[in-house]
């Protein structure tokens, strides 16, 4: 596996390729729809993107934790997370890329 990171520019630069908007509109319309994207996410919607798969926030209670170096309990407060659920046509082009 490569260490390599698919950033903002990159994704900008791949609008700026396949569709043929300047590289400014490129960069605003990934700004756009990552925007719109985090927007729902912190109403409490789902975002799913068809063959992709769907984000969506979960509220985990509190709880308690424990220390892994001393074993000492510690309190775990509620929060919101993140969750990401791969869709099977995703799940099944990664498994297909590990076979090569």
């Amino acid at each position: 596996m490569t260490s390599t990171t698919l950033t903002r520019m990159d994704l900008s630069e791949a609008v700026f390729r396949e569709v043929g908007l300047s590289r400014n509109e490129s960069a605003q319309l990934v700004e756009t729809v990552l925007d719109e994207m985090s927007d729902a996410l912190v109403r409490g919607e789902q975002v799913k993107i068809s063959s992709f798969g769907t984000f969506s926030v979960r509220d985990k209670t509190a709880r308690i934790g424990r220390n892994p170096k001393t074993g000492e309990e510690v309190p775990i407060s509620p929060r919101r997370v993140l969750t990401f659920r791969p869709s099977h046509l995703m799940k099944d082009r990664v498994a297909d890329g590990n076979k090569s």
